[in-house]
């Protein structure tokens, strides 16, 4: 069985970490989010393709030194943005039998084997997963009877026009027919062109339960690093990460990864990612932040609330309170 991840985009709300890191590849409790997706198929998926093209270079060195076990993955390129619905059609001829699409930028508790079993129990040409916010205008909404199909569906409805609080949670499973209605070469939206013409067609909503969060933008990477931080703790009793060739001066606060050979002397910290070579200097306050790659911190820097780009020193009088990303 086959597994379309979405990956492509160029990760704007993310700056200044995407300019090097496509957000795929950007680390969520020490392992890229395109992993912690991967890592949440079923069994019985053993190809996974990559729809991807912003620095679609980096993705295939990393899947060339890691070893998804049982599966085999694709890096396909787009050569250019052709929407949900065109990306799909894109890697069509990969696709042989009934197959998953997921985001790559969602972190969520959803079982897919128990996805994959419900659809199959139904008479259904597509399904989506289906999470409850209270604010569902920024995302597709959808009204389901009382057996999970799909009555009509909508992409970013105006708030008044709203007629669920039901959102499209990134999970589709399809089967072949649906390329059918994907045409060529163009820029298809999956969810405005596609999957309204599935509705009369047997198209189904499964719910689930736990956490779900959309990963694109800063606040939304340190939600579902405290998330899985605090499912960490519940198994380790601790809720911080530190990773190898690490040293750590002193006690950390909550709910902080901190990546491969970095150095914290003692201070204040809670909250927030440290990526690899990280060195910290005594003194300094650190919350709600995301720190790239070889950044080193002065003593009695404050940082709060920010995302420092990779490779650069942050002064010791420096105090930032903005979230760069967070609107």
């Amino acid at each position: 069985m086959q597994a379309v991840i979405l990956s492509g985009g160029f990760g704007t709300r993310m700056r200044p970490l995407t300019y090097t890191t496509p957000k795929p590849l950007l680390p969520i409790m020490n392992k890229p989010l395109i992993q912690h997706v991967i890592d949440s198929l079923p069994e019985s998926v053993d190809e996974v393709v990559l729809a991807s093209n912003y620095k679609i270079e980096l993705l295939r060195e990393y899947f060339e030194e890691y070893d998804v076990k049982g599966k085999t993955i694709h890096v396909v390129d787009e050569p250019k943005p052709m929407g949900t619905g065109g990306a799909v059609k894109n890697v069509e001829n990969y696709l042989d039998d009934t197959f998953f699409v997921i985001n790559a930028d969602i972190i969520s508790s959803i079982d897919l084997e128990e996805y994959f079993k419900f659809f199959k129990s139904k008479e259904a040409i597509g399904a989506i997963s289906a999470w409850e916010v209270d604010n569902p205008e920024e995302f597709g909404i959808f009204e389901l009877d009382d057996m999970g199909r799909i009555l009509r569906f909508e992409e970013k409805p105006n708030a008044w026009e709203a007629f669920s609080n039901t959102i499209n949670a990134g999970h589709y499973i399809l089967e072949p027919e649906v390329l059918d209605l994907i045409p060529s070469g163009e820029k298809v939206s999956m969810e405005r062109e596609i999957f309204p013409q599935l509705i009369d067609k047997g198209f189904y909503g499964f719910k689930f339960s736990g956490h779900w969060i959309d990963c694109g933008r800063p606040t939304s990477f340190l939600e579902a690093n405290k998330t899985l931080l605090k499912l960490h703790e519940k198994e380790h009793g601790v809720n911080h990460l530190i990773g190898e060739k690490s040293y750590v001066e002193g006690d950390l606060g909550d709910h902080v990864s901190i990546g491969m050979d970095c150095t914290l002397e003692e201070c204040d910290i809670s909250n927030s990612i440290i990526l690899d070579g990280v060195e910290i200097d005594e003194g300094c306050v650190i919350e709600d932040t995301i720190i790239g790659y070889d950044v080193t911190v002065e003593s009695g820097s404050s940082l709060k609330g920010c995302v420092v780009a990779d490779a650069v020193i942050v002064d010791g009088d420096h105090t930032d309170e903005k979230l760069r990303g967070s609107d």
